[in-house]
């Protein structure tokens, strides 16, 4: 007899803002009991039929490798353990659909691998982006349902992902995302983790309460794409995770699709490092760093912003919810004028800030023109050009020669962690905690929310936040 184990895991909501929500209706959520199905799954033989979608439920175990050969679905009162040292190879365009609860355990010693057999990487200076079976969407992705109220996953590189859902997979959502969530009364926690390669966006968020902490994002979206693409009530932290080659932005927030009723999108990003981000954007004008877009309010303290197309932007119209919004200490390097020109990007930026941060890195009194008010083009003198090197252990600043800022996409060999003599140590702002809004515990919540850090970026010379070392 199948032995069900249940717990009970409370989803409490933080009401605490640190800067005053907008007012809402109470916004509950009462969860029922997650029923865990210990009996194993065999690693023997295919998980699939390539025609239709078959139901998945119990223990992945450690050390195993799966062959998927067709669409995977958990269902609404199902549970789906992955173990540690997993590796999943996905066959063809298929996608592991989540009505129930998905909890992904690979350990910093022993990492699950989520992947597309047979595929080799082209990280090559250069190399075409429409040869690069990074932005091929090999399989489908990890796609929540409606109903999916808890999803965790830790440790694990999920790569090659972002093809177009087909079956029940489709019911669930028709555009393609390696990772996907959409329960407004849900909770989403990505940690330690690598998302290499995707269409579009890496992982898109459609509400819920979320913890994305810790993580690399590198050479996501082909022509458009976010590290993270947040929307309809979503509210958390989002927090010493490195993003690398972005089609568009780092992480975005909007409140677009709220449901009535929802708090609005409100995200804490502090503490991340961006790096070389909008240079595959199609279109213009926007992408690059951080995006605060319609309705949506939170902070952006203490990033680190290398090389990228656009600083963070406050969009104007639909306006962000500037009520709800403060920044501030964050760092910016840029080797080229016309890249230091848009640290304040004059293209759809709210004029309820009209003043760039003074606590910002380097202080935007020392080259912004007099008078200059948010929205303004400028151009950036040349004094500003290749100063605040962040001095990382082994990264590409000063570019080198030869070298386009969209070539650098992967971390690879590079080490961006700070050298004890980088400016950006002791800059990080820390008056401020995060929102908290998720549980805390080891397999059905988040390990561990990191508080702000004392430098700037995602790596800490303390050795705490990211360990992507």
């Amino acid at each position: 007899m199948k032995k069900i184990i249940y717990i009970f895991i409370a989803l409490s909501v933080a009401s605490a803002v640190f800067y005053s929500c907008k007012k809402n209706p109470d916004y509950k959520i009462i969860s029922t009991p997650v029923a865990l199905d210990a009996s194993p799954i065999s690693d023997v033989g295919c998980l699939g039929t390539g025609t239709s979608t078959v139901a998945i439920k119990g223990t992945m175990l450690a050390g195993k490798t799966y062959t998927v050969c067709g669409n995977l679905l958990v269902d609404v009162k199902d549970t789906l353990i992955i173990q540690e040292g997993v590796t999943i190879n996905f066959t063809g365009n298929y996608g592991l659909g989540v009505k129930g609860t998905l909890i992904c355990l690979g350990t910093k010693d022993k990492p699950n691998l989520i992947t597309y057999a047979g595929v080799t990487k082209t990280d090559q200076i250069g190399a075409d982006p429409s040869k690069d079976p990074a932005f091929a969407g090999k399989w489908t992705g990890i796609i929540g349902g409606p109903t999916c109220k808890l999803m965790v996953i830790k440790w694990t590189h999920i790569e090659f992902g972002g093809g177009a859902p087909s079956d029940a997979i489709a019911a669930l959502s028709k555009s393609p995302y390696p990772v996907f969530f959409q329960n407004p009364g849900g909770v989403f926690v990505l940690e330690d983790s690598w998302l290499y390669g995707s269409v579009d966006d890496p992982f898109r968020i459609l509400g819920g309460k979320i913890a994305v902490m810790r993580n690399t994002f590198e050479k996501c979206g082909y022509t458009g794409g976010e590290a993270m693409n947040a929307k309809s009530g979503t509210i958390g932290d989002f927090a010493y995770n490195l993003c690398i080659g972005i089609a568009t932005n780092g992480p975005k927030l909007s409140n677009s699709g709220a449901a009535v009723g929802v708090p609005g999108s409100n995200v804490r990003m502090y503490n991340n490092t961006i790096i070389n981000c909008g240079y595959r954007r199609a279109a213009a004008g926007r992408g690059g760093s951080i995006n605060y877009e319609e309705g949506a309010g939170g902070l952006a303290y203490n990033n680190l912003i290398v090389n990228c197309k656009f600083g963070l932007r406050v969009v104007q119209n639909p306006i962000a919810d500037t009520a709800n919004l403060r920044y501030g200490y964050n760092f910016y390097y840029a080797d080229s004028i016309a890249v230091a020109s848009q640290n304040y990007p004059s293209l759809s930026v709210s004029t309820a800030f009209p003043k760039a941060p003074l606590t910002d890195i380097p202080s935007p009194d020392s080259y912004l023109p007099a008078g200059w008010k948010a929205g303004d083009v400028y151009t950036a003198p040349q004094s500003v050009i290749g100063i605040n090197n962040p001095r990382f252990v082994n990264g590409p600043v000063p570019l080198p020669a030869g070298v386009k800022l969209k070539d650098i996409a992967t971390v690879g060999s590079y080490n961006f962690a700070l050298l004890p003599t980088s400016p950006c140590i002791g800059k990080g702002y820390t008056g401020f905690a995060p929102r908290k809004d998720v549980p805390i515990d080891s397999k059905f919540g988040a390990t561990e929310i990191t508080p702000p850090g004392r430098d700037i970026g995602a790596y800490q010379s303390d050795r705490s936040g990211n360990q992507h070392f």
